[in-house]
Formats: C-alpha cells, sequence, structure tokens
C-alpha cells in the first residue's frame, strides 16, 4: 500500500516499532535515541513535496516500509548529504540527484526477509519516479543490505578519485543514468 503526503502520519508509532525491530539490530546498532528522532523526523518528512510511503501489513503489523520524496535544488548539506556531494562532486548531484525520488528509508523486519518485501516496497515507491530516475544511499559497513539492493539491480555510483566514505549512493535499475562514471 502506498501513502502519500501527511496520511501516513496515522501509523507512525506502527513505523516507528518497524524501524526500532530493524535498525536497533546490528550492523545498524541505532538507540533509543536516534529512534525516537526518527519518529520526529517522519512527522516533518511526511511534509515535504513528493513525499511517499509504501509498507506492508500483515496481521503481525508492519512488515516493512520505505520512504521517499523528491530531492530538492538545492541539494541538501543536512545529514549525509554533505558525504554524498564529496562523492559525486557538484554536476553529478546535480545530473543523477536533484530532481529524481529519494529513497529516505526502507525496513523490512526480519520476519519479512526473503520473501519479496523489500523487492516490493522497492518496486512500488519507485513506479511512478519523476523520468524513472531514483536513489537511495546506504552505510557502506552494511554488506547484505549492499548485497540486496546489487541483487535486485540498483548500481553504484562510482565516487570521484579519493572521495569514498562511509556512504553508498545506489541508483536505481531504470535509472537513465545508471552506468554513471565520473568525468563521463
Amino acid at each position: 500500500m502506498i501513502s502519500y503526503g501527511p496520511a501516513v502520519l496515522d501509523l507512525v508509532d506502527e513505523l516507528v516499532d518497524a524501524y526500532a525491530d530493524v535498525f536497533a539490530a546490528p550492523p545498524w546498532n541505532e538507540d533509543e535515541e536516534t529512534i525516537r528522532q526518527f519518529g520526529a523526523r517522519l512527522q516533518a518528512d511526511a511534509r515535504r513535496p513528493g513525499f511517499r510511503t509504501a509498507f506492508v501489513q500483515s496481521a503481525a503489523g508492519i512488515d516493512g516500509f520505505a520512504t521517499a520524496w523528491v530531492t530538492r535544488d538545492p541539494f541538501p548539506a543536512d545529514r549525509s548529504y554533505a558525504h554524498v556531494a564529496a562523492q559525486l562532486g557538484p554536476d553529478r548531484v546535480r545530473q543523477l540527484l536533484v530532481g529524481a525520488l529519494e529513497i529516505d528509508e526502507l525496513a523490512v523486519r526480519a520476519h519479512a526477509r526473503g520473501h519479496g518485501t523489500g523487492r516490493a516496497l522497492l518496486a512500488e515507491i519507485t513506479a511512478d519516479a519523476p523520468g524513472r530516475r531514483a536513489w537511495l544511499l546506504t552505510a557502506r559497513k552494511a554488506t547484505d543490505t549492499v548485497a540486496t539492493y546489487r541483487r535486485l539491480g540498483w548500481h553504484e555510483v562510482t565516487p570521484l578519485p579519493g572521495t569514498e566514505n562511509g556512504v553508498l549512493v545506489l541508483l536505481s535499475p531504470d535509472h537513465p543514468d545508471r552506468t554513471d562514471r565520473p568525468g563521463h
């Protein structure tokens, strides 16, 4: 199911529970304060232009969810955006990411993994991505997560020489520039 804008706030407690279940575990190991901040951030993010949430529910509650919005211009400098900008440079950020659908969170509870839940969430949330352009970032240290994205056809944006840091930028399988290389 997909929800647009602040309508998702009716599910904020369930989404925070799912977030906590996924991101308190390794390799993320997020603490209670970070989990609380996600709830507050979700309430602000839900008011962003183009915000959407896709989620899968079962009798157990929310099995997984994804949040996304269209990356604005100018490219933000808060959160992990500075790491992204440092790796790609301003021209590639503008070409690849600005105006594209940005997947902010993807969380699938352990009991729902291996059943296509993540694949379904990504397909649903990116179905109407502007110009088929979608992107996300994840931590390089999350090797299982990175392997899953690659298996689903997401493609790493090669960092500029000497700029690799703790985040990995990935373009969706349908992104028209998914074979981007520095200098091209």
